[in-house]
């Protein structure tokens, strides 16, 4: 393996993958859904979902000393497309001037979930 590339996170031992990955002055964070603190799974409407989604997200970039500002990058599932607006608005409140990239998908999740989302951040080591 690149000694460049550094593992983010506690990685599930049924999963074949980290949380997240630093490459460089990349992070990139695998698929999150969403999850407390404790990585229990939470069940809710789709900006609750979406908002626990997104702080599932940053708890993993704070890991590697960045934050949601540092994202360059977002791609979204929902399981529902006609949740968009709902799901956009609460995006909006954390990503409030729209620096980013993002795609959305309808897709549906390999677990029971409203949405998922990943993200690539841009965080020069110091």
């Amino acid at each position: 393996m690149n000694d460049n590339i550094i593992t983010i996170g506690k990685r599930n031992p049924n999963l074949p993958f980290h949380p997240g990955v630093r490459a460089g002055d990349f992070i990139y964070v695998s698929g999150q859904v969403a999850k407390d603190e404790n990585g229990n799974m939470c069940s809710g409407n789709i900006e609750e979902e979406t908002r626990w989604t997104i702080e599932s997200m940053r708890r993993i970039l704070l890991l590697d000393g960045a934050d949601l500002g540092d994202v360059v990058k977002v791609t979204v599932f929902l399981a529902d497309a006609r949740t968009f607006g709902r799901y956009n608005k609460v995006f909006a409140e954390f990503f409030p001037d729209g620096r980013i990239a993002r795609t959305t998908v309808e897709a549906r999740a390999v677990i029971e979930c409203k949405i998922e989302m990943d993200a690539v951040a841009y965080k020069p080591r110091s």
